[in-house]
């Protein structure tokens, strides 16, 4: 993984906006409608090289394929893995149960979007079937990249994300379906690795499931439900060096109160059980703009990177670079190294097909944004000899 040795380096945190006609494609693919296979295939291709242009003219360091070439950051797993079937009763957050008012809104805003609350449940034993669709996402991207990044990465869900979006109905325990996906999706992880891309574990479960699956639980509970779903992403990292893999924690990516997320200080050490080189956290929603003094109690480990958001991803507010500037500013003070800091989003642009919450200008915009507040960052930081 690459520092940020000379400057204050820039990324994001994975999906980005798809067009119109490669998000029905996508819908009809997860559906099981039929489609026209060279007709995804072309989109794809469009699709990729268009957001891969975008990133790297807003000055984009370590950029992906933002997930044009799946229908959901983790809703794509039930087609590449047996065992899945019927619909999970995935369970609501606190929030949306409290206030009726945020799901009429949503609805209301996105009324035609992918298996987000009604994807499958696990019915049967889980075996990954085949890395070819994946060899395929990885290929595409590499040829259409190429150089264009200083680093290259690729995303894939957690294990407990995937718990938590289709339930179990087979295992029996939360403990030992973990330890069956944490085994299946170990394929995926390690083609990604070996593939030569870093490896961004997409993990909001460690984070936003205080509010969802285990919302029952106080948070000394929750804190060792994290623990727990910690284990299973080491267990399917497990033979990939750290410095090669990135995750990312979240509180879930909508525009909502968030008055029952749970404070990052209480989390913070569980997630330094993660055998990865960095930990991507947000910290441009307002909710936990604060949160940096997390690190005071909780210094990160000298061997870790923090890559912080410093743009919020659920406005078309566009941040200016003077906050984004002093964003990164008080991440490098918390951690009290520069090379340990890498600028970057909050979460995703484009987490669900069919449900993004900025218009597509205003992404761009707000990545070039991120260059732009780092490139003030690193010249306050390094003095007049900062790229």
């Amino acid at each position: 993984m690459i520092l940020s040795r000379d400057r204050i380096l820039t990324t994001h945190v994975g999906s980005l906006p798809r067009n119109d006609k490669l998000s029905d494609l996508l819908v009809k693919r997860e559906a099981g409608e039929a489609y026209d296979q060279a007709e995804m295939a072309a989109e794809m291709d469009k699709a990729v090289t268009h957001v891969v242009t975008k990133q790297v003219a807003a000055g984009i360091d370590i950029g992906n394929d933002g997930e044009q070439q799946r229908v959901g950051f983790q809703t794509y797993v039930p087609a590449r893995m047996s065992g899945f079937g019927g619909i999970s009763k995935r369970r609501r957050g606190r929030e949306f149960e409290d206030f009726p008012e945020l799901v009429a809104s949503l609805m209301r805003r996105f009324p035609h979007v992918s298996k987000q609350q009604n994807a499958p449940e696990c019915q049967a034993e889980l075996h990954y079937l085949d890395v070819k669709p994946l060899e395929g996402e990885i290929a595409r991207f590499k040829r259409i990249a190429d150089d264009q990044f200083v680093e290259q990465f690729m995303t894939a869900p957690s294990p407990g994300i995937i718990s938590s979006t289709m339930l179990d109905a087979y295992y029996g325990s939360q403990d030992k379906y973990l330890t069956a996906l944490s085994r299946e999706m170990k394929n995926e992880y390690h083609a990604i690795y070996k593939a030569g891309l870093i490896l961004q574990i997409d993990a909001p479960d460690l984070a936003m499931d205080r509010t969802m699956l285990y919302r029952d639980l106080d948070d000394d509970g929750f804190v060792k439900a994290v623990e727990r779903h910690v284990r299973a992403i080491n267990e399917g990292i497990e033979g990939i060096p750290p410095e090669r893999v990135r995750l990312h924690v979240c509180y879930g990516n909508w525009e909502g109160p968030h008055i029952y997320d749970i404070p990052l200080v209480k989390i913070l050490p569980a997630l330094y059980e993660a055998q990865v080189g960095a930990l991507s956290i947000e910290f441009a929603n307002p909710r936990h703009a604060h949160e940096y003094s997390a690190f005071k109690t909780h210094p990160l480990p000298k061997d870790m990177v923090l890559i912080p958001g410093v743009i919020e991803t659920t406005s078309n507010f566009v941040e200016h670079p003077e906050v984004v500037a002093r964003r990164i500013e008080d991440a490098v003070a918390a951690i009290g190294e520069r090379e340990r800091v890498i600028a970057g989003t909050d979460c995703g642009f484009g987490t669900f097909t069919n449900r993004e919450w900025v218009i597509e200008p205003a992404v761009w915009l707000k990545l070039a944004a991120i260059r732009q507040g780092a490139d003030i960052a690193s010249r306050r930081l390094w003095g007049k000899s900062a790229a």
